[in-house]
């Protein structure tokens, strides 16, 4: 049987305006604090499995989750499958193996707020690529943000040779990312990005595959790093993308890069409270003003 619906069949349905922009704000928020917590699960997965072990085994759930999705099976042109091959090995295999080995080193807190610097070095990226001094409000707002990665790293530059590496496995990962995110947008413009980051989480699958399946067969399972690593890769390598990817077509690319701006509160917040790691007060005004200079730059382009 067939209920009739009391409503008038003539006043079509539409969503308020504010339930639309809070579904937009859920969007956004959603990555920025599943990429936060993605630093305590690296962090959480190392008491049980080796560095090269935790990257391939949340590129391999990740890439299994977003199998799951049809979008992301949709064809890639011919033309952009070398530089979707790239991708995978400057947006996936080399910064999400550079994580793990700097989190033997350093806190988790401190990894998740350095990732605050991350449009800095696009934009830098972007200027070098292009030849182009950047406008003089993204140039203040990228003075800005790097004054704010230097105090963030600079007590962790007297903790020994161990922490110094660690911050430097963090910025090569960093700078990675900003030829990567240069790379990814116009590919991601011609043939969408979940088909994109799918096959390029494939490439990194491969690349990473021979060292880090030696590090899972040696591992030492335990529940909480099982769990930890399960979430990393569902939800940093796999959910998040699919998330960030509806949020850009639904606000734009520039706001939904917003959510990078909550990666360093949430990771220091747990950071603190999860792992009981300390953190020094001028590392923690840094991210502050790492993501203050971010913020301009993304408000001065958009």
């Amino acid at each position: 049987m067939v209920t009739k619906s009391f409503a008038n069949p003539a006043t079509p349905s539409v969503i308020p305006p504010a339930a639309q922009r809070s579904t937009d704000w859920l969007l956004i928020t959603l990555p920025g604090i599943i990429w936060g917590a993605s630093f305590l699960f690296i962090a959480e997965g190392l008491r049980s499995v080796g560095p090269k072990g935790v990257t391939f085994a949340r590129i391999l759930i990740g890439f299994l989750t977003l199998t799951l999705v049809p979008a992301a099976r949709r064809p890639v042109a011919k033309a952009d499958r070398g530089g979707t091959a790239l991708l995978g090995l400057i947006w996936m295999a080399f910064p999400l193996s550079m994580f793990p080995f700097a989190e033997e080193r350093v806190t988790s807190a401190l990894t998740g707020m350095l990732n605050a610097a991350v449009p800095l070095f696009a934009v830098i990226v972007a200027a070098v690529l292009a030849r182009r001094l950047p406008s003089r409000g993204v140039a203040g707002g990228l003075a800005v943000g790097m004054t704010g990665a230097v105090l963030m790293a600079w007590p962790s530059m007297h903790e020994g040779r161990s922490s110094v590496v660690g911050v430097l496995l963090i910025l090569a990962a960093l700078i990675s990312y900003g030829f990567a995110i240069n790379l990814a947008r116009p590919l991601q413009q011609r043939n969408g990005a979940l088909p994109v980051v799918w096959r390029a989480q494939a490439v990194a699958l491969v690349l990473t595959a021979p060292l880090g399946s030696s590090d899972l067969l040696h591992a030492r399972w335990a529940t909480g790093p099982v769990l930890a690593l399960l979430a990393l890769g569902v939800l940093g390598t796999g959910v998040a993308f699919v998330i960030i990817t509806i949020a850009a077509g639904r606000v734009g690319s520039a706001r939904a890069s917003s959510a990078a701006f909550l990666i360093p509160p949430v990771a220091l917040l747990l950071g603190v409270l999860v792992r009981h790691e300390h953190v020094a007060v001028l590392s923690m005004l840094g991210a502050a003003i790492c993501v203050a200079g971010a913020w301009v730059m993304n408000r001065t382009r958009s």
